[in-house]
């Protein structure tokens, strides 16, 4: 059964393969923000990336701490094989719901 994703989901899993080695925290909120074109709160995204790891869809990795972040490691996350999977579904099922509608749409009457 393929897995459920919201559109925030599949946002943040988007964003997450568009950085590919760079997506942490701060770079994934940005990415979001540019690719939605709206404003997207940090809480949410990173609400988001737990609920995606938890999920198998996503791991993360600790790097170490640089003077810059004042010693604080900074969480690196990448798409598992699972995720990879579950992207390519929701992608498929996507596009082939809207390959019936002629664009574009208008309201029948």
């Amino acid at each position: 059964m393929a897995e459920l994703l919201g559109g925030f989901e599949q946002a943040v899993l988007v964003a997450v393969l568009r950085l590919g080695p760079d997506a942490y925290g701060r770079t994934i909120l940005h990415d979001l923000q540019k690719s939605l074109k709206r404003t997207v709160s940090a809480g949410a995204t990173y609400t988001t990336l737990d609920r995606l790891e938890n999920r198998g869809l996503l791991r993360s990795k600790l790097a170490e701490g640089t003077p810059i972040r004042g010693g604080r490691p900074r969480r690196y996350y990448a798409l598992t094989a699972h995720g990879v999977r579950a992207l390519n579904e929701a992608h498929e099922t996507l596009s082939a719901m809207w390959s019936s509608i002629q664009w574009p749409a208008k309201i029948a009457r």
